[in-house]
């Protein structure tokens, strides 16, 4: 631990709380100055002094650290830094380190969320009764909403770290036949499949994404791949919007390739105004929450903590550059 009092600079507070969780735990080591959020504008001033900065989305590169001459750490509330210029922050001897399987469980849980609500039309449903139509009905059980059981049908998951081996357990669960494709070699548990994409998306009646956005799966998801998608599949994405064409994805929705299809990421976010997207049928679009429950921020937060403590007993830990 460090006797002196540091300069600690959260720019984007907005990212991971609204006032639900806390940061007080980071006065442990420093003065915190917390700010909403920051625009590039705003951000060289705001850091000028700190000697370290927690962030979750906000641009770290020479543009905007250039001012921040004291600064030696960044600690990142995400798992992804592409935020960060890497090579700059390491030429100037600033640490970075992320944060890692913080949301495992809580995007799985998404998944699921989407996919059961295509199969079992929870909320459709309920507008049904709560518009008083079921009311109306002359049978107890009106059958307004066709609906499909998960048991028997297959699951292809196209990435297969943490997330979608924890995607497959709960499929196993589900009694689904599970299919995956990952780029590394990963061992198949036992009740799962590895095979080659062009098997999993044409033998699927569900395809999720848990991949990273790299250059090797950049608009993976285009119009070539989804030609070749089971007849009237379900596609999912809970990990990066960059990984899917979205004009190609509205396509293949409008032509009936897919039957639907759930998205929690997009390519742009916030949603702009001219997202192809936006209006499309059969899409369900949630926008970026998938990681945000409760208790998934507060053991980011712990993580981005236990960070911070290694790093100024001198062993630095999740260090990306």
């Amino acid at each position: 631990m460090t006797s002196k009092k540091l300069s600690l600079v959260i720019p984007d507070k907005k990212t991971i709380s609204n006032g639900d969780v806390s940061f007080d735990c980071f006065k442990d080591f420093a003065d915190v100055t917390e700010y909403s959020l920051s625009g590039v504008e705003l951000l060289p001033e705001r850091i000028k002094n700190a000697d370290i900065i927690l962030c979750n989305k906000t641009p770290m590169n020479e543009s905007t650290l250039k001012n921040a001459k004291n600064l030696k750490y960044i600690g990142l509330f995400a798992t992804g830094y592409n935020n960060v210029d890497l090579e700059y922050t390491k030429s100037r001897g600033i640490t970075v380190c992320n944060a890692a399987d913080y949301s495992t469980d809580a995007v799985a849980q998404h998944t699921f969320a989407l996919m059961l609500e295509h199969c079992s039309k929870v909320s459709q449903y309920n507008t049904f009764v709560q518009d008083g139509l079921w009311i109306k009905s002359d049978v107890f059980s009106p059958f307004v909403y066709q609906m499909r059981e998960l048991s028997g049908k297959t699951i292809g998951i196209v990435g297969f770290g943490n997330i979608g081996r924890a995607v497959a357990k709960i499929a196993a669960a589900f009694n689904m036949r599970v299919l995956f494709y990952s780029r590394s070699e990963k061992t198949a548990p036992e009740g799962t499949a590895r095979v080659d994409l062009n098997t999993l998306v044409s033998e699927s009646d569900f395809v999720t994404v848990h991949c990273p956005l790299n250059k090797d799966s950049e608009r993976m998801f285009n119009d070539e791949l989804f030609t070749k998608f089971k007849k009237g599949a379900m596609f999912i994405n809970t990990a990066r919007g960059g990984v899917v064409d979205e004009y190609a994805l509205k396509k293949a929705l409008e032509n009936g390739t897919l039957s639907s299809a759930a998205i929690d990421v997009i390519e742009f976010e916030p949603m702009r105004k001219d997202c192809p997207l936006l209006g499309v049928e059969n899409l369900t679009i949630t926008p970026h929450v998938a990681w945000a429950p409760t208790e998934t921020r507060e053991r980011l937060i712990g993580i981005v903590y236990d960070n911070l403590k290694a790093y100024l007993e001198g062993k630095p830990r999740n260090v990306v550059n």
